[in-house]
């Protein structure tokens, strides 16, 4: 009777807890059989410590990653910067004694990539000033964005692209994510809306004016968009770090701070003006330098709002693993990630199974696009690297993600 028992209990748990690799990739297939014919499927699954392949499917089918872009961009930026780089916005000075209280010239404020500098941030610097002693400035306010080049808008950026996600401009000076609130009259109601800046520099060089003259400091100018001279003395400054910027971009999947951090890239890495063709080549550097699977993929931008980016799960699962073994950067890239049923974009997926607070990873979506990429670990310890796109014109994106979940959770539950 007891063997009978014992018997029974193992078939319960083999029936809840997979053990077998052949038998993961038998239940893979199953989930996946319910896709529609039309949809077009890659996935990888793979144990990063042993390389054991568990599970693959089109491994390098080039595909449209979505947001997954955004793995590439931010884990660039950790390998080339690191986690303690700032992202900073500066206000300086071409006069080099200001201890009377006025500046005798120009006062510029410059921006060095930090996307989530905030009218807040502002008051902050200026009220900065002050406690410096400074009561006037002479000279005019001058708003300077030239660490990354004027092409603002992704239309631009990529020929023939149509962006399906219409961004504010991309600079290196920004205020309120390069935002103003206007108010327009409908009728018998006055609503507020928020419109995107046509000229990010000078409107900083406006916000500062104003600013400055809110907190009692005189301006004799006026302001205006310009370039910082060589040998201006900063007096103060406003930044980020990069590892919470990070946390931004994966967790939220934030198209505006992935395309300035994809900018910052371009300058960082070659001192020069940033731009979209050096920040392309600074991702792809790093994919070749790391011996990334690279056939097949090709990266435009830096958030994934492109269709034209083509990644293959081989790639994104190559990118993830270079990361796990990255000693120096791997906590920071890991806690940038969403956590299932905690936070993010996974925030509300996987709840109530072993995936939930285990499963960290990246979303993406585009019309008729799901991805979804990460680190798993079993419930016998294992840590696995799963990479799955999805491009489908039936079902809708919710189909193909309860069926993402289901692969993570299969997974988790593995013993």
């Amino acid at each position: 009777m007891l063997k009978r028992t014992i018997f029974v209990l193992l078939l319960f748990v083999s029936t809840l807890y997979p053990s077998s690799k052949d038998e993961i990739a038998s239940r893979i297939h199953h989930i996946l059989s319910k896709l529609p014919s039309s949809t077009h499927a890659a996935v990888l699954v793979f144990n990063p410590l042993t390389q054991d392949t568990i599970f693959s499917l089109n491994p390098a089918a080039s595909m449209i990653p979505a947001s997954n872009t955004k793995l590439f961009t931010t884990a660039t930026a950790l390998s080339e910067l690191g986690g303690d780089f700032v992202l900073k916005t500066s206000l300086m000075t071409d006069d080099q004694n200001i201890k009377d209280g006025v500046i005798n010239g120009n006062l510029y404020i410059k921006g060095y990539g930090n996307s989530l500098f905030s009218q807040e941030d502002l008051e902050k610097c200026v009220s900065d000033l002050k406690q410096k002693g400074i009561k006037k400035v002479t000279g005019k306010i001058v708003g300077d964005d030239s660490y990354f080049d004027d092409v603002y808008t992704r239309d631009d950026w990529i020929r023939d692209e149509v962006a399906n996600v219409k961004l504010p401009p991309i600079s290196a000076l920004v205020i309120d994510r390069n935002r103003k609130v206007t108010y327009r009259k409908r009728g018998r109601r006055t609503r507020r809306y928020l419109v995107n800046v046509k000229n990010p520099p000078l409107n900083a060089a406006e916000c500062l004016r104003s600013e400055l003259l809110n907190q009692g400091i005189s301006v004799d100018s006026k302001a205006v968009q310009g370039i910082t001279p060589d040998g201006a003395v900063e007096i103060t400054n406003s930044g980020i770090i990069l590892r919470n910027l990070l946390q931004e971009i994966n967790k939220h999947s934030d198209n505006f701070l992935a395309e300035c951090l994809f900018k910052t890239l371009g300058a960082e890495t070659t001192g020069k003006q940033g731009n979209a063709f050096f920040s392309t080549q600074a991702i792809l550097s790093f994919i070749k330098d790391n011996g990334i699977f690279s056939e097949g993929s090709s990266i435009v931008d830096g958030s994934g709002i492109s269709r034209f980016d083509q990644i293959t799960v081989g790639a994104l699962a190559g990118v993830l693993e270079k990361m796990y073994f990255d000693l120096a950067h791997f906590d920071d890239f890991y806690n940038s990630l969403s956590i299932a049923g905690i936070d993010g974009t996974l925030h509300h997926r996987m709840r109530g199974t072993r995936a939930e607070n285990n499963f960290h990873g990246k979303t993406g979506t585009l019309n008729g696009v799901s991805s979804l990429s990460g680190y798993v670990t079993t419930a016998s310890g294992d840590d696995l690297i799963l990479s799955i796109i999805f491009e489908f014109d039936s079902k809708g994106a919710r189909f193909h993600r309860d069926l993402q979940d289901d692969i993570v959770t299969l997974l988790a539950d593995w013993k």
